[in-house]
């Protein structure tokens, strides 16, 4: 492992697969995660993929697959982003690689009927854990001659559907942020990159829209592929 790279979000449906993208790859992966339930369901889905290490050779060698630290921390507060930075620098190998995937989506009425409070909330959610991510992790980045960021925005940026205004704006708002760091960055050696997916194919959004086509959402696997290039 040449390199670190930090998943914000690595333990939801689309996370997991991006790092198990990077473990193969041989990066060393950082995960920052807040409630247990997320340990569990991480565990479970590389059990399913046969990266972690299962019952009594797992209890003697530890839960999760060489090259993957788990970081308790509140990507919301910078004091716990600033531990997240500190434990992906200490492992030897340089941070490189940040994949910002912390967010939220809320479908709802229409602006006239919007509370402003429900509008803000979806650019906290969306925007605040990104930047603090990204803020954070740049200094490393400049100390080591370059690295690459990932964002996740919505293809419904671009293309809007009714009822979620505040999701749609604090979403493009994620794509201008990182055009921003890109710019600010490209002679530093730093890129800064946003994917535009549309509706992932998360048991999460199977659970929200049962009687959708899931035959037509886009894999978490066709994704990691993607955010493994641009890393």
């Amino acid at each position: 492992m040449k390199s670190t790279a930090i998943v914000t979000g690595g333990t939801g449906g689309l996370g997991v697969a991006i790092v198990k993208r990077l473990l193969d790859d041989a990066w060393r992966v950082v995960v920052p995660w807040v409630v247990e339930d997320e340990l569990a369901r991480v565990e479970q889905q590389l059990d399913d993929s046969g990266a972690a290490r299962s019952g009594e050779a797992g209890r003697r060698a530890g839960r999760w697959p060489e090259g993957l630290e788990l970081v308790r921390a509140d990507l919301f507060e910078p004091g716990d982003v600033d531990q997240v930075i500190r434990t992906a620098a200490g492992g030897g190998a340089p941070v490189r690689g940040l994949v910002n995937l912390v967010g939220g989506v809320a479908v709802g009425p229409r602006v006239h009927e919007t509370p402003i409070e429900d509008f803000e909330k979806q650019f906290r959610v969306n925007l605040r854990p990104t930047y603090l991510m990204t803020k954070a992790v740049l200094p490393a980045m400049l100390d080591r001659g370059g690295g690459s960021i990932v964002c996740v925005g919505t293809r419904a940026a671009v293309q809007p559907f009714s009822g979620a205004a505040g999701y749609i704006s604090s979403k493009a708002a994620v794509i201008a942020f990182a055009q921003a760091v890109a710019v600010e960055y490209r002679d530093d050696g730093i890129r800064c990159n946003a994917i535009l997916p549309s509706v992932i194919d998360t048991p999460a959004n199977r659970k929200l829209m049962p009687n959708a086509d899931h035959d037509r959402w886009v894999k978490p696997e066709a994704i990691a592929t993607v955010v493994g290039e641009l890393l």
